[in-house]
């Protein structure tokens, strides 16, 4: 038996929840959202406190280390070790109690920020700090690295939130501690030794702890062992806030919560940059705001070259440097009366362009665009990949401006760029940097300019991390801010807690170097690849490493990312869960089968190729892509899933089944062929077959009376395979909007294919010969600008994204119906239904073509709609339809669309473009979905049926 075998056989004997040793697992779990690699040796999900103390004596007996893991979006690498992790996420992530007279809450450490906060807000009361990963982000890791956000401008740090702590020690014991000296617990002796131990370490080192640390509001860097001082309340609990694991391990927290303002306010100041922005803090703080945060145009420019161009940027002031200040007031009125003063200060003062925004739809699109930087600025403007590494560092704000031109200075002296963001009403300053982490020479550069800009904050006052915490990232440099004799408290400190050094070494105390174990460095396997990455420099290798850890795929409430982790809850079918395994295949130490790797296979089969990720996340992960190339090598030479032959070729049966398609539907609505079908075809039993339409639209169309004069535009109609076979009503139903809207409808000269049936199930060949054949059929209309409009955005999106990553070949300037009549044909008059909606927008649709153009035609139809916020429908294309694979299908629509649409009453009218809307709709509901086709044609003036 190995020890790797024994270890995990102890700790599944000894522990309630799961324990994992499987390589996925750990290669997944081997990475956070920083530039660290550790993989661990187990990773135990426990259930209970006395799971995590068992799992704590089973590691010390086998003599490995313990680090504690929330979410996984730290940046200093802090929930990384090699021996055992435990991951509180899971199970222990309950709101255990909320007392709104005493204003606390007692919380598992594994309950999310958000989470946390709805509960409160039952009661008029948050939880002050919130980080801009709040929808996604624990509270234990809040706790560990005392994390900040926005609002501790107003309402402090996490370590200015607690009130007291549950926890076990390095060496096994169970104890509460909180302010006034309190440590309680079993074993009594053990409490009173670690009572008088850090007495003795305050009262012995009174001058030290009184002024060796630097006055700020962000001083997140080191131990905050000015809290056991006696004017701050010699504060235990606050004490060990902020130790990122090292000290103790969580189990149970006791939280202040404070009053949630009635109503808010956004104040928005535009400057000549982000430096004269932040010259005006001082002018903002004396007006008491909720929150000041400042960004610069370059992170902007980011968004409009990622073909972004969210409508609240039309919102900001002039300037190239803006401040977000947000005020409460108790009503409406007096919240814009604060703001309004606060914004004619500002244009006095400082002669700042400003705005004032009360909307609270309109402040949340403001915020978006700031809480989105952390994945944005993985990115420069021209592609090139920028890392943590100097992430958070804060200085008083008074000195923030100072503080921004010398590091400007500072990055431009070593060639490198990056865009600064972040909390200046705290001085706390975000930035992600271009460094060069592939080659030696890079990485010693990174070296030394880390040293460089810490000595840059340190003689401005600050401090290395102000909101972050230090981890493996800036713990090296704690000496520059600390003098030898608080580096000296910090390391007995430790040993209070962790006399043997079990919990979480090589951060805070006795770190390991900042520029070892970077996940860049280490063997990459030359594996062929098919699809062209032209985002990414053809590498798939640099296409993976765009997951950064942030983790926005973990947030199970809103958005389209990620349908199979909404349902299982698992880091595996995670978008950042399935990059991750992707990146330890081409790295091949772990995960070691390459194409062939059956780990890589497993998670990408609960991957509904959504492409949710396309949009979702922060960097544009594309995670439909890399499955597709994934399953065209893992299946190459070698028999494929019955469903790849049987759904993947559904193109091709379609125009067989379209030569007597009333013999076909009859033959497969027999119980006992539907059966055998299902099963020689990999299809889930619980599904129906579909149904052939009597007519294709093309047959349709050759009887089709002709109605053009010659005289009107043209426009090619996309006869997509669902819609000529299994739709044709829907093409029926557009011919007539567009014919009233003025233009000549013609189809291709001969049968066209997107090929996403082929793409879907990694049939690359196929699909790319497939896809170059339509392009041949339409290249006469391309070369010509015929508008070519489609029906179904699941090809479309093809035409517009995927077949430049297929064909060295532009994309295909497709349209929407709905884009097209916005466009080509804007005052075309529809008469007004005065109808009540609920619309399913396409995941595809989301993540490559864009909504805004559907709800504005349906406001000229006089619907008045409802966008869904319910993610994927389940059923996405081949997925819900294969075998093995329905139950997540029916989870994922049951999450949210189903009772929706199940709550619309029967007048409301239920809209899917979507074939695969449309059939999981019709299939778990029963209700009839219309396409944007139908419902503008029943609005054509004069309409006949």
């Amino acid at each position: 038996m190995t020890a790797l075998t024994s270890l995990a056989d102890a700790l599944a004997r000894a522990v309630s929840g799961e324990v994992d040793a499987s390589t996925g697992t750990r290669a997944m779990f081997g990475m956070d959202a920083s530039n660290y690699r550790h993989v661990p040796s187990v990773v135990v999900f426990p259930r209970t406190a006395d799971d995590v103390a068992a799992a704590l004596r089973v590691a010390r007996d086998h003599g490995v280390s313990v680090t504690a893991r929330g979410a996984g979006t730290g940046i200093g690498g802090q929930a990384l070790g090699e021996g055992v992790v435990l991951d509180y996420s899971r199970h222990l992530h309950r709101v255990i109690d909320i007392d709104p007279e005493r204003r606390i809450a007692r919380v598992q450490p594994g309950v999310v920020l958000d989470r946390l906060r709805e509960a409160a807000a039952r009661h008029g009361l948050t939880f002050g700090p919130d980080p801009s990963t709040h929808s996604r982000c624990t509270l234990g890791g809040m706790l560990g690295n005392d994390a900040c956000g926005p609002h501790s401008v107003a309402w402090g740090r996490t370590a200015d939130n607690v009130v007291s702590l549950e926890v076990i020690t390095g060496d096994g014991a169970q104890l509460s501690v909180g302010p006034g000296d309190r440590v309680a617990g079993e074993p009594s002796a053990r409490a009173s030794e670690i009572r008088e131990s850090l007495r003795d370490l305050a009262q012995g080192n009174l001058a030290v702890l009184r002024t060796g640390f630097p006055s700020l509001p962000r001083r997140v860097s080191g131990y905050a062992l000015d809290n056991l001082l006696p004017e701050n309340g010699t504060d235990i609990a606050r004490a060990l806030v902020g130790t990122e694991g090292t000290c103790v391990l969580l189990t149970e927290a006791t939280v202040r919560l404070v009053p949630s303002p009635r109503a808010r306010a956004l104040v928005v100041a535009g400057f000549a940059d982000d430096i004269a922005a932040a010259d005006a803090v001082p002018q903002v703080l004396p007006h008491q705001p909720l929150t000041v945060e400042g960004m610069g145009a370059d992170l902007v420019e980011i968004l409009l070259v990622r073909g972004r161009r969210p409508a609240a940027l039309d919102a900001l002031p002039a300037g190239r440097g803006w401040l977000f200040v947000e005020v409460g007031g108790d009503d409406p009125g007096e919240a814009r009366r604060n703001a309004e003063d606060l914004a004619a200060a500002l244009a006095r003062e400082t002669g700042a362009a400003t705005s004032v925004t009360t909307d609270p739809a309109r402040q949340r699109q403001l915020w978006a665009i700031r809480e989105s930087a952390a994945g944005i600025a993985t990115r420069m403007a021209d592609g090139s990949e920028a890392w943590p590494g100097w992430e958070d560092a804060a200085v008083p704000p008074e000195r923030l401006g100072s503080y921004l031109r010398s590091f400007r200075q500072l990055l431009d002296s070593y060639g490198l760029r990056g865009i600064p963001y972040g909390h200046f009403g705290e001085g706390c300053v975000h930035i992600r940097i271009d460094f060069d982490l592939l080659t030696g020479d890079g990485v010693a550069k990174f070296r030394r300019f880390l040293a460089d800009a810490a000595d840059l904050v340190v003689a401005h006052g600050g401090s290395l991390s102000g909101e972050h915490g230090d981890g493996q990232a800036r713990a090296e440099l704690l000496p520059r801010m600390y003098s030898p004799e608080m580096i000296r408290l910090f390391e007995v400190f430790k040993a209070v807690w962790d006399p043997d050094g079990v919990l979480n070494p090589g951060n805070l105390v006795r770190p390991r170097p900042l520029d070892a174990d970077l996940r860049f460095s280490g063997p990459r396997k030359n594996l062929p690849i098919t699809l062209r990455y032209p985002h990414d420099g053809g590498s798939l290798a640099t296409a993976a490493r765009r997951c950064v850890g942030v983790g926005k795929c973990v947030d199970t409430t809103t958005g389209v990312m990620c349908p199979s982790y909404m349902v299982t809850r698992r880091e595996e079918h995670s978008t950042r869960g399935r990059a991750r395994l992707l990146f330890e295949m081409l790295r091949g130490e772990v995960v070691t089968g390459g194409w062939d790797s059956e780990e890589v296979r497993d998670a990408l089969d609960l991957c509904l190729a959504c492409k949710g990720c396309l949009s979702d996340c922060p960097v544009n992960v594309d995670m439909a892509a890399y499955k597709a190339e994934f399953l065209h090598h893992h299946y190459a030479g070698r028999p494929r899933p019955a469903s790849h032959y049987s759904l993947g070729f559904l193109p091709l049966w379609a125009r067989l089944a379209a030569l007597a398609p009333g013999l076909v539907n009859g033959i497969l609505r027999s119980p006992t062929v539907s059966a055998l079908v299902k099963r020689l075809g990999g299809i889930a039993v619980q599904r129906e077959l579909p149904a052939f339409a009597r007519t294709t639209l093309r047959r349709a169309w050759r009887h089709k009376p002709r109605r053009s004069t010659g005289m009107r535009p043209r426009v090619v109609l996309w006869p997509d395979t669902f819609t000529d076979h299994f739709a044709p009503e829907i093409g029926v139903a557009a011919t007539r909007v567009l014919e009233h809207a003025g233009f000549d409808v013609t189809l291709p000269r001969s049968p066209v294919c997107c090929g996403l049936t082929w793409i879907s199930t990694g049939q690359l060949g196929i699909a790319r010969r497939v896809l170059s054949r339509t392009l041949d059929v339409l290249r006469t209309d391309i070369e010509a600008g015929t508008p070519i409009v489609g029906l179904e955005p699941s090809c479309l999106a093809v035409l517009r994204h995927d077949v430049h990553d297929l064909l060295d070949t532009p994309p295909v300037p497709a349209l929407t119906l709905a884009e097209f009549l916005d466009r080509h044909a804007p005052d075309a008059p529809f008469e007004a239904l005065d109808a009540q909606a609920v619309t399913q927008r396409h995941c595809h649709q989301h993540a490559v073509l864009g909504h805004d153009a559907d709800e504005k035609l349906l406001r000229r139809a006089g619907i008045d709609n409802r966008t869904l916020d319910s993610g994927c429908c389940g059923l996405a294309g081949n997925f819900g339809v294969e075998r093995g694979h329905y139950d997540v299908s029916v989870a994922a629509a049951n999450r949210v669309l189903v009772p929706e649409i199940d709550a619309a009453g029967p007048e409301v009218l239920v809209l899917a473009d979507g074939f695969s809307c449309r059939t999981q709709i019709a299939d778990l509901t029963g209700r009839r979905s219309l396409h944007l086709a139908q419902v503008l044609d029943r609005a054509r003036p004069g309409r006949t049926p």
